[in-house]
């Protein structure tokens, strides 16, 4: 285009932009509502400016707040050369607020600030956020995730005083090779890119940043890079417009703030060779300012780039780059030199006043409309917390478990099922950490990880294994960072799916699946895209049918994957884990949990304590505290295994009871007679199952069985009862070294049958129906109720931690120990119940004996609370809990369902006084809790041994420990 013809467009657009009355009849992305206001802010400015002023204005400087020399250098360009905005780059944010408050106060026009924060300011700053890659968001269906992203980047700039974020990346990626956008880009496919595109521009104007299309006209099928050298595309114009220009056309309607001009050679739009876009007047101005009709700002990419300053001297391409129609040039090698160019263009005329004019009342339309005629400092107190938040954590998440992708699931190998009958293994592949993936792996069954230096040791050890997870995790420090497989594990993924079911979890970017020769040997393949933590944990989830997949491949690999493969699973009721805010609670205030437990540990209330609440599915709190014991020598995990006492009734025996109850084989009106025929003639017989369960029968609340077996002469175990070492008849193990006789079982129940009953007829707790429940169970099933309970319960459910006789599964020092039983059996009481009446029963009781972690507990109680149904697996019928969820004799002031105790009718109880009353749980002497609460979906699960040293010690109980952090939990609740 010719000077006089340039001035001519530059005149008219000028005219055109002044022209407009107000922002309802302009179509320019910088005007505001009050554009009177903002018209005349920009004039008074613009006429207050000489020469060199307005020209300094197109110059946005580099710097990196880590370096100080840096700053001394923008400091002389404001002073001397009146640039007119800086992007920031490496650093950290308090230092980069300080100079931005430092530097805006030095300038007599504010300064335009932008920042490349595609994923977040962690893109550039430490101790800052990083939402995912554009490549991982493109996988996500649901766009007003994505809106979100883009607003939560925008409010993090925003409150460090950024006002340009040069994003989204609307590069369209058709080239697997291409070595500087890849992960940038939302994919291969241009309706994607652009829907995505859009919705993250619409969530940063939402919260009041300025967007910035890039790379324009397209730099996603190149294969150099142009910091380097400049890549050449090598397309017809016709599919340039069609592809690489469509996300323009729709973002430029749309309000799209401003676009940066890539250093990209492009023979079909740029007749003169190797001339870069962002020098080209017929790629800035006719195709993008014409063609396109966009009016916004344009920036050029860094000029220090070598795709466009290599054989250019400072300041003549910057010159090439205003007169190609560039507004703001980026990054300029020498801003003295440069500004001397453009100034001297303007004094011989080669650069018009007016095309002056346009390009710097733009910039300042710009700053008016980022809040700069206001300007006030960046406040510095909190702001690392304020760029840290739950509300972040919980995005993160959300986007994380939308984009992971199943792109091939043969006969349905997700959601794995069937627990029971699986034997699960974890081969890691990769050079990056998948602790994460392993560790929520093993939150739904036992996983083991099984490593070999060769590949026929790792065959032969897999083997045992019905399921085999590989885990391929490649550095998340960066979108560039390596992502392929190496030649070893191609070879041995290859053997691995050739003799095993085996499911790839791919935590790299999905072109790394190019490198395998073939899928014909893997069951699944899962891309999470991302080795971040909550990537690999929300995989897991999918895997194990607590998270639905739902995403779709944003680019094809080969004919195999083509772009959009993705199969869409449903949930199986399994629980999930993640943030509170995403089921409608506060982080914050559940924090006050911690000083709760922190106070009763300091207090020597009990060593250490697990605690978990669930909320909707989904595990949003899970702490341990503390140690096993005063002595700290073991810290409580979340495999630390408790004694549940108590919550055994409602976790073993009562479930086994109301399976029956379907089954018809019992109800609520059969007589102890007919559970028990020995009991026809005494005084128990016509008790029924329903008032027994509801300690509404007149038994006595406990008989203390292991007292007769003492010699009340010496205070020594009787020799009539016990033994050191095992033998045909004293083959019950009660503790370490102590053996009681086999009969014993027979004596209690005895006991029980001739034991007197109480007088009046009123609420009394009582641990007896257990003993003789136990009793009919394992006679009714034919085996011990152990058995019955792995089999028909813990197995299905995947609760590989619960369960009686914790000792034959786990180290000792796993389990914490409940007391130090100075009375009867005279030694630590670890891994064996504390439960004297359940110890005497070989730690097989119905009423105590059960040992588990709180997430193991928690699954069971989101059974009660799915309706019977967990992991696509029916234990029960609703309408079953609901008849045992229920306070039949709350008119006699008897609180307690069916086997469930149920909250207080007055104002002391098991519960905060804030649950509902359809709530219901139990808990435990040793110190444990469990409880569900069907209106507002919360399982809260408390584990601890505050019985250890000593059983009397109950200072956890008077000070109600349990019942304030439940209250906690309900004052957690948002919405």
């Amino acid at each position: 285009m010719k000077l006089k013809q340039l001035q001519t467009f530059y005149s008219f657009l000028l005219l055109l932009l002044i022209s407009f009355s107000g922002f309802a009849q302009s179509k320019s992305p910088l005007f505001t509502k009050d554009y009177p206001a903002q018209r005349k802010w920009v004039d008074s400015v613009y006429q207050s400016l000489d020469l060199k002023e307005k020209v300094g204005q197109l110059f946005m400087a580099s710097i990196w707040s880590r370096n100080d020399n840096e700053a001394d250098s923008i400091r002389k360009l404001i002073k001397e050369h009146h640039i007119g905005g800086l992007i920031f780059s490496k650093g950290g944010p308090v230092k980069q607020a300080q100079l931005t408050n430092e530097f805006q106060k030095m300038s007599r026009v504010p300064l335009l600030i932008g920042m490349d924060a595609e994923w977040g300011l962690a893109m550039r700053l430490d101790s800052t956020y990083a939402l995912p890659w554009n490549m991982t968001l493109g996988a996500i269906q649901d766009n007003k995730l994505v809106e979100e992203a883009g607003a939560a980047i925008s409010k993090h700039t925003k409150r460090l005083g950024v006002h340009f974020n040069f994003a989204p990346v609307v590069d369209i990626n058709t080239n697997p090779d291409n070595p500087i956008i890849g992960n940038r880009s939302f994919g291969e496919d241009k309706i994607n890119v652009t829907e995505k595109s859009l919705a993250f521009m619409r969530g940063m104007h939402r919260e009041g940043a300025l967007s910035s299309a890039k790379h324009f006209p397209g730099h996603g099928d190149t294969d150099s890079d142009s910091h380097k050298t400049l890549p050449t595309i090598n397309f017809s114009s016709d599919r340039i417009h069609e592809v690489e220009l469509f996300p323009y056309k729709k973002l430029i309607p749309e309000g799209l703030s401003s676009v940066m001009v890539a250093h990209l050679n492009v023979p079909e739009l740029e007749a003169e060779n190797g001339k870069p876009a962002s020098l080209s007047s017929t790629i800035v101005t006719d195709i993008l300012k014409k063609e396109l009709g966009f009016n916004g700002l344009i920036f050029t990419d860094a000029l220090d780039m070598k795709g466009v300053s290599r054989g250019r001297k400072p300041g003549e391409v910057d010159l090439e780059a205003f007169l190609a129609g560039n507004d703001i040039l980026l990054m300029s090698e020498d801003i003295g030199k440069a500004s001397q160019s453009i100034i001297d263009a303007v004094n011989r005329g080669i650069i018009s006043n007016e095309r002056l004019e346009l390009s710097v009342k733009k910039i300042l339309f710009a700053k008016y409309k980022s809040g700069l005629h206001q300007f006030k400092p960046i406040e510095t107190g909190y702001l690392i917390e304020e760029l840290y938040t739950a509300k972040n954590e919980a995005l993160l998440e959300q986007l994380f478990e939308n984009a992971a992708t199943l792109i091939k699931n043969n006969r349905g190998v997700v959601p794995v099922k069937d627990l029971e009958k699986k034997k699960v293994a974890y081969v890691n592949f990769g050079d990056d950490d998948g602790s994460p993936f392993l560790e929520q792996l093993k939150k739904y069954t036992q996983v083991d990880w099984v490593k070999a230096s060769r590949i026929s040791e790792l065959l032969e050890e897999l083997e045992k294994y019905d399921l085999v997870i590989v885990g391929f995790h490649k550095s998340n420090s960066s979108p560039w960072a390596s992502y392929k497989f190496t030649d070893k594990e191609v070879m041995w993924l290859h053997e691995i799916g050739r003799k095993n079911k085996t499911i790839l979890s791919l935590f790299s970017r999905p072109y790394a699946l190019l490198d395998l020769k073939s899928f014909a040997n893997l069951e699944g393949i899962i891309v999470g895209y991302q080795n971040h933590p909550l990537a690999q944990q929300k995989v897991a989830q999918i895997i194990f049918g607590a998270a639905s997949a739902k995403a779709k491949l944003p680019v094809s690999i080969r004919n195999e994957f083509p772009v959009g493969t993705g199969f869409i699973t449903k949930d199986i009721n399994r629980l999930a884990y993640g943030k509170p805010e995403t089921v409608g609670m506060n982080s914050h205030k559940l924090k006050k949990i911690d000083s709760i437990i922190n106070y009763a540990t300091d207090q020597k209330m009990t060593p250490g304590a697990q605690i978990l609440v669930a909320r909707k599915g989904k595990v949003v709190y899970q702490k341990n505290f503390g140690y096993q014991t005063y002595e700290k020598e073991f810290p409580v995990t979340d495999t630390t295994v408790y004694d549940l006492a108590s919550l055994t009734k409602i976790l073993a025996t009562l479930p086994l009871v109301m399976q029956l109850d379907e089954e018809k084989v019992l109800s609520f009106d059969t007589k102890l007679g007919e559970l028990i025929p020995s009991f026809k003639g005494s005084n128990k017989e016509k008790i029924r199952l329903q008032d027994m369960l509801m300690h509404y029968a007149k038994l006595q609340a406990w008989i203390p069985f292991y007292i007769s077996t003492i010699d009340p002469k010496t205070g020594e175990l009787s020799q009539d009862f016990y033994r050191s070492t095992p033998s045909e008849e004293f083959n019950t193990q009660v503790a370490n070294n102590m053996f009681i006789r086999r009969d014993i079982s027979d004596t209690i129940i005895r006991t029980i049958k001739d034991s007197e009953l109480e007088r009046k007829l009123a609420y009394k707790y009582s641990d007896l129906p257990y003993y003789l429940l136990k009793y009919y169970l394992e006679g009714y099933h034919n085996q011990s109720l152990l058995n019955i309970t792995q089999e028909q319960l813990y197995k299905p459910l995947g609760a590989n931690y619960t369960g009686y006789l914790p000792r034959t599964r786990f180290d000792s020092l796993q389990i914490a120990p409940t007391e130090f039983d100075d009375l009867w059996r005279k030694q630590v009481v670890r891994g064996y119940v504390h439960d004297q009446g359940a110890a005497m029963q070989g730690g097989i009781g119905g009423h105590a004996g059960l040992f588990s972690t709180a997430n193991d507990v928690a699954k069971i109680m989101q059974t009660y609370l799915n309706g019977g149904t967990y992991g696509d697996h029916k234990f029960l019928n609703k309408e079953t809990i609901d008849r045992y969820n229920n306070c039949y004799y709350c008119k006699n002031d008897v609180r307690r369902g069916v086997g469930f105790d149920k909250p207080q009718l007055k104002e002391s109880g098991p519960t905060c006084n804030c649950v509902s009353m359809t709530s219901f749980g139990h808990s435990g002497f040793t110190g444990t809790f469990a409880w569900t609460d069907p209106e507002e979906e919360i399982v809260y699960v408390f584990l601890s041994n505050r019985t250890y040293p000593d059983s009397n010690n109950r200072q956890l109980i008077r000070e109600d420990i349990r019942s304030e952090i439940q209250k906690v939990i309900y004052e957690a609740i948002d919405f």
